[in-house]
Formats: C-alpha cells, structure tokens, sequence
C-alpha cells in the first residue's frame, strides 16, 4: 500500500490524522505504518453505539449435555474413539496466547508467569505437561498451534526456544497472529500509540479462526488429515488438552462442536452458561441472565442452566469453515487504552477513555448446528488465573494444582 492508497482508506473512516507525522517518519517508519493501514479493518469504528444482541434473543432452552456420572459409565468407549482419532492423526490443540501479564503485576507474555513455589514452574510449562500425559498414552505427538499478538510474539517464541518447548516436539509446534485492530476514542477516533504506530488490539478470541486460516495453516492442517481443533485459552492451568475421553465424547454424538463447563456454584456465579437460543447452541454471559433463566430448575431443584463454559472446546474443521463467510457482530468494550499526548509523550489513563473491538466465540458457536456441553470436575480440571490474589488467582490456582498433587 502506499501513501496515496492509505490516505484514501482512511479518509473513507474520518481517520487521516493517522498520517499526521508521515513525513517526520524513517523509510521503516513509513512502511510500518503503512502495513498496519492496509491490514487494519477499520469497519469495526462503524460498531461503535450498537447494542448487545442479548436483549432481543427468543426462545431460550435448556442444552442437554454430558453429566459427570453419563460420562462415567461411557468413559471406556469414548476414550477409545478419542485415542483412534488422536493417533489417526485427525487432532490439533490452538492455544489462545495473545494476552499479557498485566493484571498479574508482569509485563511479560501471560504464558511467561510463573507460578512455582519451590521452583519455576511457568503457566506454559502446565499447559505442555498436560498435553504430553496425552501424547505419551497415544503414542504420538499432536499438532500444537500457539496464537500470539504483535505485542508478546516475539517474547513468546523466544521464551519457548530457551526452554527447548519444555520436552514437546518443536516440529509440531506452530506459532501465528492474532489479527489486530485499531482503539478508538469515545468520538471514534483512532488513537496513535507512536508517530509510526495506531494503538491496536487482539480482535477478541472469536477472531482466531480467521486469523488461523489467513496465515495458510488451515489448509495445512487439512492436507495432513487434521478434522478437530481443541481451542483453549491460556488461563487454565488444570485444564486437559487433547482429552480423549472429551474428543470420543464429541465424535460419538456427532457434534459439531464440544465444551467442557463445569456446574455453576450458585445461581449466581459469574460465568457464560450453555443454553439453546432458536435452535442453535449458544452461551448467555452471566450478566445477559434474567432472574426467570437464573432461577429456572427441573423438577428435582436443579438448575436448568448450569453448565458454566471454561474456554476449551472441540470444533470439528468442516463445520467452522462455513462460518468463515459470516459477518460476526463486533463486541464494542470500553477500555483503558494507553496513547501518544501533544508532545509525543505516552499517556497512561487511569479511567477507561475508548473502545476495543472484539470478535467472539461465543458468536461463532451460536452459529453452529450443535454443541456438545461436556460436564468436569472443577476441582480437577479448573484453576483459572485472572488475578493475583483472590478468586481465580495465582493463589487459587497454586492450591488446586497442590491439591492434584502438582510439584510446585
């Protein structure tokens, strides 16, 4: 793209003071700027003032899953089917890791955080060490793809090179970005974090799909025979990758996709629930529910919904490809968005000051056939670390990783 290109796509946007200081700029500068015009998707300034979707969804029905005691008594055979499919070859983990240590004190990648007591022991490291318990069972590695930013990219593949994939197969491991886009202030215009830079951000996790085949991996994956993709997020150091039982599971119904979730701990735990909305699988936000949803139960007292989503899922490849071609909503999150001042100073707000635009999963799966809710043991398999002291914390997650009798 060049300078005259550029200037008319965002002129199209209201958005030219993006090119205010393009002839204070080195030659790398300029084309660094440039590249970010051509591939930002300044469409999504036009989501700014919508609505969520959620007040206008009818018919809302219970989704029937995969209890506890249903997965127990078929544990045999859908690990069977799990495994042939693992050693056939048709499996693929995609590591959502584009995120940063920020709310945890680092200012590292969130993959680089260690949680060890007695010894370094980094949220990578679990996520690899829980992958390998399945591949040695199998017998074979699995493909593992780790989506990065623009910002921890190069951190992130680094890190894993000097701690040699932590014994995984760097052959099968892949790393890819994360499509970004531009932050906006509350009159929609696009912030600059450097005279050759916009302030950007990780699209949202629906985004990683897109952002998989963009970077020619997909049909990659297809030639070599791969028809499931576990998605997860980096978050979850419990969490079973490329469980058999899990995958089986999903095969054995024909599902185009699986979730793992746990029981709710109270009417009002804040988590996404599974639920059917006009026919399709979908997932209510916590603060989408209504009291008639929160309180709905069987005839037993138990909550009608109930199963929490833990960010990992099983998508089958035939299915998501015929989302590829929808326009998923835009998701506009208020943010504290950190840019360049009048003297080309960085300012740090304290108070949210604009928008990030996001796509998510939630909407991808609200366009599939069918899902799969699949019911683990919160103790064993969910130890989220989004703080650091606290509910779902470093804390929390170093007592439920001593508690399964994890060296720390």
């Amino acid at each position: 793209m060049n300078y005259t290109e550029a200037y008319e796509k965002l002129d199209r946007y209201g958005q030219t003071h993006v090119l205010k200081y393009y002839d204070r700029l080195t030659e790398t500068g300029r084309k660094k700027l440039l590249d970010q015009i051509e591939a930002a998707d300044l469409s999504v300034l036009d989501s700014i003032g919508s609505k969520s979707a959620a007040g206008t969804w009818t018919a809302i029905e219970p989704l029937q899953g995969l209890s506890l005691e249903e997965i127990g008594q078929e544990r045999e055979e859908f690990t069977r089917k799990g495994m042939e499919a693992i050693r056939a070859g048709q499996v693929a983990c995609v590591l959502l890791a584009g995120g940063m240590g920020t709310r945890l004190g680092s200012d590292d990648p969130k993959c680089m955080y260690d949680i060890g007591i007695t010894r370094p022991v980094y949220i990578m490291q679990r996520l690899m060490e829980n992958l390998q318990e399945v591949t040695t069972a199998a017998g074979c590695g699995i493909p593992f793809l780790i989506m990065t930013s623009d910002r921890n990219h190069d951190k992130t593949v680094r890190f894993m090179e000097e701690h040699a994939y932590f014994g995984y197969d760097r052959e099968l491991v892949t790393f890819f970005r994360q499509d970004m886009a531009p932050a906006a202030d509350y009159q929609g215009r696009i912030y600059m974090e450097s005279m050759d830079s916009m302030s950007l951000s990780p699209n949202g996790n629906g985004g990683w799909f897109s952002s998989l085949q963009r970077a020619g991996i997909l049909d990659r994956l297809k030639a070599g025979g791969v028809r499931w993709l576990n998605v997860f997020g980096v978050d979850n150091v419990l969490q079973r990758i490329a469980d058999p039982c899990f995958i089986g599971a999903v095969i054995d119904r024909d599902c185009a996709c699986g979730a793992k979730a746990v029981r709710k701990n109270s009417r009002d735990e804040k988590v996404g629930v599974l639920c059917r909305q006009d026919g399709h699988p979908a997932i209510i936000e916590y603060y989408e529910m209504t009291d008639d949803l929160l309180d709905a139960a069987d005839e037993k007292g138990s909550l009608l919904y109930s199963y929490g989503v833990i960010l990992n899922y099983l998508f089958r490849i035939a299915d998501l490809e015929k989302t590829l071609a929808e326009d998923f909503p835009v998701h506009v999150v208020e943010k504290k968005i950190a840019f360049m001042g009048p003297e080309g100073e960085t300012v740090s707000p304290a108070e949210p000051n604009g928008y990030k635009f996001e796509l998510l999963m939630i909407d991808q799966i609200r366009s599939l056939p069918s899902c799969l809710p699949y019911e683990v043991e919160r103790e064993r398999e969910f130890a989220p670390i989004k703080n650091k002291t606290g509910r779902d914390s470093v804390e929390s997650a170093r007592q439920l990783c001593l508690r399964n009798g994890i060296q720390l």
